[in-house]
């Protein structure tokens, strides 16, 4: 049995049982996603959706929307956070245009899978149609399932949206049935005056759709386009059989998502880090899941999982290089 040959493999390595704690965790269930005790990472990936949301003009964000657009040319010139872990860990980097609120120029390296010019203000009608929300889930889907022809197996999720942490929270609430308020945080940085405004925009946005109950309709309603398109890629990269690295809070509500249907999407779910966002560790232990890192990111753009990457490929290396008992003729235990 797979499983019982990994423990065995990992419990005989030139180390006192256990002694690796979680990256001994990790081996094993990279080993039994890929069905096999010699594991590999091939072609990682990281792929950042964009787009705006139309309660952004509501002031939930610190930000102006401007900002969505701006990170998006800064993605493609190299010069963001991802950019830069992406660049030391060797790992490829796609940027999504879902819905940003911009005429991009045609030639960027920019993947255009743009449903709309932003969401809908959800506080006077749903945030997109059902045909938009379920174009934005193809289109995600369209975006990994191109990526799995290159040979890739481990794939990471990032997003840029100026008012997705609102939209998160709201998923978040009507999913598993929390009040707003606890799933709330200062998202880009607000101050307590501005946190308090997102509470009651946000309370108001929630009680005006009190028939949203199912999966669907909760990500229709109240989601982003990037985070649907999000969604569906996390779909494709599960039917790909793909290691599939779980960022913060909104890709966790993500992934949130896809587990409400197919609660065995975690089996192929690394979570990189727990954020500095409110609601994110809860959101943790409701999925039953702890992460890699606590470093107090608040970022998104996927750079939890890009700094999470190498740890990735340890737990993976120590499973293949490292020698065990036998092998280095060292005495066991009795």
């Amino acid at each position: 049995m797979l499983s019982n040959e990994l423990q065995h493999k990992i419990d005989f390595k030139t180390k006192p049982l256990g002694a690796l704690g979680y990256l001994e965790q990790l081996a094993h269930k990279i080993g039994m996603v890929q069905k096999t005790t010699f594991p590999q990472l091939l072609n990682p990936h990281m792929v950042v959706f964009a787009a705006d949301h139309g309660i952004a003009r509501a002031g939930v964000s610190a930000y102006p929307q401007e900002v969505t657009y701006q990170m998006v040319m800064n993605f493609l010139g190299g010069g963001a956070a991802i950019n830069v872990f992406c660049r030391q860990h060797g790992i490829e980097i796609k940027i999504v245009d879902a819905g940003v609120n911009f005429d991009f120029s045609i030639g960027l390296n920019l993947i255009d899978k743009k449903v709309r010019k932003s969401s809908r203000n959800i506080l006077e009608e749903p945030a997109m149609t059902f045909e938009e929300y379920l174009q934005a889930l193809e289109n995600g889907k369209s975006v990994v399932a191109e990526i799995a022809e290159t040979g890739c197996n481990i794939i990471g999720f990032g997003e840029m949206g100026i008012g997705n942490t609102s939209a998160s929270s709201l998923m978040m609430s009507r999913l598993f049935d929390i009040p707003i308020a606890s799933c709330i945080g200062r998202g880009t940085g607000l101050n307590d005056d501005q946190l308090q405004n997102k509470i009651n925009i946000l309370t108001t946005a929630m009680e005006r759709y009190p028939e949203v109950k199912t999966v669907d309709e909760v990500a229709q309603t109240f989601g982003g386009l990037e985070i649907v398109q999000m969604i569906g890629a996390m779909e494709e990269a599960f039917n790909q059989n793909m290691l599939i690295m779980v960022d913060g809070f909104i890709a966790t509500i993500a992934i949130a998502t896809v587990w409400k249907k197919n609660p065995e999407i975690l089996n192929n779910c690394i979570f990189c880090h727990v954020s500095d966002e409110n609601a994110h560790l809860q959101l943790l232990e409701l999925l039953g899941q702890k992460a890699l890192l606590n470093l107090n990111l608040r970022l998104g753009e996927g750079t939890g999982c890009a700094l999470a990457y190498p740890l990735i490929q340890s737990a993976v290396n120590f499973l293949n290089e490292m020698s065990s008992f036998e092998d280095a003729h060292i005495s066991n235990k009795e």
